[in-house]
């Protein structure tokens, strides 16, 4: 049996984490790595923001309660998850972002929690994600890792001529489930537009083999009266499908409202922070 401690000291003598290939320099300058490095996150708490929402099932719009969770957590190396022991050598933070809903439907309702990671220092580089789908159909799960060439995508769902599986994405690109968050990192004192690849949405019971865009972004002081000043983020994905974003102007820059092309908006409702794990 090999002791605890020299698995330990195996995994810190390892290269660091798996990451996979950075966005382009000139797409990078648009963001800021530091974002997330400011104290604002080291309070111990979560930001919990809760919208009203719509999305389309079942051709008809349905309106539901989504949350949005960020918070700073430590992750360790060896099992690449939140850790118990924070006095292990293999540590690193990471920011998670939780994005949970119910939605109700005739018959029976659909539940979606998407997880996403992100190395504290780079919010535009994925280092995992987890979504499932629930509802009296089936479930879905699917799971992306960060490697060192791209991502792995594994895949168990429930449709025919899907089953489970895996297949390899290409790195430099960043996730349509992510841009809540890593949006929210953007430059806004320097608006214009640049262009991205994103990998579509994930959170759907589907597990078919995504579609990567090829899209446009573009960065401006919002023109609509909403509740706070706010900088409007345009997201073209391709000639007919185009995303919306409106973040707010004032540090953490937080959604404030989301219209996409598939009909999914989100309106903010409330946010606080607070340690929502205790009881």
């Amino acid at each position: 049996m090999v002791p605890v401690a020299a698995l330990l000291a195996g995994a810190c003598a390892q290269s660091p984490q798996t990451a996979p290939p950075g966005l382009a320099p000139e797409v990078a300058q648009h963001f800021d790595a530091g974002w997330a490095q400011r104290a604002w996150w080291d309070d111990g708490l979560a930001e919990v923001a809760t919208y009203e929402a719509e999305r389309v099932i079942y051709n008809k719009p349905r309106q539901f309660e989504y949350t949005l969770i960020t918070v700073k957590e430590d992750f360790n190396r060896q099992f690449n998850v939140k850790t118990d022991d924070y006095q292990r050598p293999d540590l690193f933070p990471v920011m998670k972002v939780n994005e949970f809903c119910r939605i109700p439907t005739d018959n029976y309702p659909y539940h979606f929690l998407t997880s996403l990671f992100f190395p504290r220092e780079q919010p535009t580089a994925l280092h995992k994600l987890t979504t499932s789908s629930q509802e009296w159909c089936g479930t879905t799960f699917k799971a992306v890792q960060a490697g060192s060439t791209g991502y792995q995508l594994t895949y168990n769902s429930y449709w025919d001529g899907q089953g489970e599986g895996t297949r390899p994405l290409p790195g430099a690109m960043l996730f349509e489930d992510a841009l809540p968050y890593t949006l929210r990192s953007l430059r806004f004192d320097q608006p214009g537009a640049f262009n991205v690849p994103i990998c579509e949405l994930q959170q759907t019971s589907k597990a078919t083999p995504p579609v990567l865009y090829q899209a446009r972004v573009q960065v401006e002081a919002s023109a609509q009266e909403l509740a706070q000043p706010a900088w409007q983020v345009t997201v073209q994905l391709d000639s007919a499908k185009t995303n919306t974003y409106w973040f707010a102007k004032a540090y953490p820059n937080l959604l404030l409202r989301q219209q996409t092309w598939d009909g999914r908006t989100l309106n903010l409702k409330s946010v606080r922070r607070y340690a929502y794990w205790q009881h």
